[in-house]
C-alpha cells in the first residue's frame, strides 16, 4: 500500500514570512516601549 506525501520545496517559501513577522513584533514592542517611556517623562515632567 503507498500513500501519496505532496513533495516538499527546498527553498522553504515560509520562512522569509516568518522572518518579516518576527522583525515587524520586535519593531512594534520597540515603538511601544518608546511610547511609554516618552508618556512616562511627560508625566514626570508635569508633576516637578
Amino acid at each position: 500500500m503507498t500513500t501519496h506525501r505532496a513533495p516538499k520545496d527546498p527553498a522553504e517559501p515560509g520562512r522569509p514570512v516568518e522572518r518579516a513577522v518576527a522583525a515587524g513584533l520586535v519593531l512594534a514592542v520597540g515603538a511601544a516601549l518608546a511610547w511609554i517611556g516618552g508618556m512616562l517623562y511627560t508625566i514626570v515632567g508635569w508633576s516637578g
